[in-house]
């Protein structure tokens, strides 16, 4: 994927769900994967000719799993001109150590989630942006269909009225596949997931079931993403205006 193409479909959900406004102050969730480091590239572009002026802030949570070194991280926010924080935390040690969760995913991403507020909050931000893409929109629809019985998946924007912050998820519109293109073509320094769970969690399970329904039915996984953005779901709903 070239970086124009990644510039048009971030300023498509922008546009389609409205998710910036004049004045906006947006935190990036960067966790050192992939998917983060595209969208800091994404929004960092966009700044510069984007109608509406918003600025940047880019912020890791380091769960304290060791080594993780954020050097390059830093250097590249420095290169596109944004703020970087890391804030140091205890989680892992908490989660696998003291409280040897069984199933630590759930706690895990309260906690990481809670302190990537609190610093977006302490930074000055009224935004929050978050790293979903297309696939994580299917994945996580077709696991609330096989493990709660509901008809669900997160929402493009969500207002956090306990953090009065604004969530927003400007990948929505970009395959999995294009962003592992971008990653390579920008060679973007990714960091290892040092979780020891990592790959073993029923996203991974999903996303295996969704390969494989692609390629027993051509075009399902196109279909399961319609069924998201046509359907029945009152926040995707896009702006009327368009």
């Amino acid at each position: 994927m070239k970086l124009q193409q990644l510039y048009s479909y971030t300023r498509k959900a922008i546009d389609d769900y409205q998710m910036i406004e004049d004045g906006d102050k947006i935190a990036i969730g960067i966790s050192g994967g992939k998917d983060s480091l595209t969208l800091l590239y994404a929004l960092a572009g966009l700044r510069r000719f984007y109608p509406k002026k918003f600025t940047l802030e880019a912020i890791t949570v380091s769960l304290g799993f060791e080594p993780f070194d954020t050097t390059k991280i830093a250097a590249l926010c420095k290169e596109l001109d944004v703020n970087y924080t890391v804030v140091n935390t205890d989680i892992a040690p908490i989660i696998f150590e003291t409280r040897k969760e069984s199933n630590p995913c759930s706690l895990c991403a309260k906690m990481r989630k809670g302190a990537f507020n609190d610093k977006a909050k302490e930074l000055g931000c009224n935004k929050s942006a978050y790293a979903h893409h297309k696939d994580d929109v299917i994945e996580t629809t077709l696991m609330s269909l096989l493990f709660e019985g509901r008809y669900y998946t997160f929402s493009p924007i969500t207002y956090l009225d306990r953090m009065d912050i604004t969530l927003i998820r400007p990948l929505i519109y970009v395959d999995e596949a294009d962003v592992i293109g971008f990653q390579k073509a920008f060679n973007l320094p990714v960091l290892k997931n040092p979780c020891p769970i990592d790959g073993y969690t029923k996203r991974e399970y999903a996303k295996n079931l969704v390969k494989q329904l692609n390629q027993e039915h051509p075009g399902a996984r196109v279909r399961l993403f319609h069924a998201v953005t046509d359907g029945l779901l009152p926040d995707w709903k896009k702006n009327i205006e368009q």
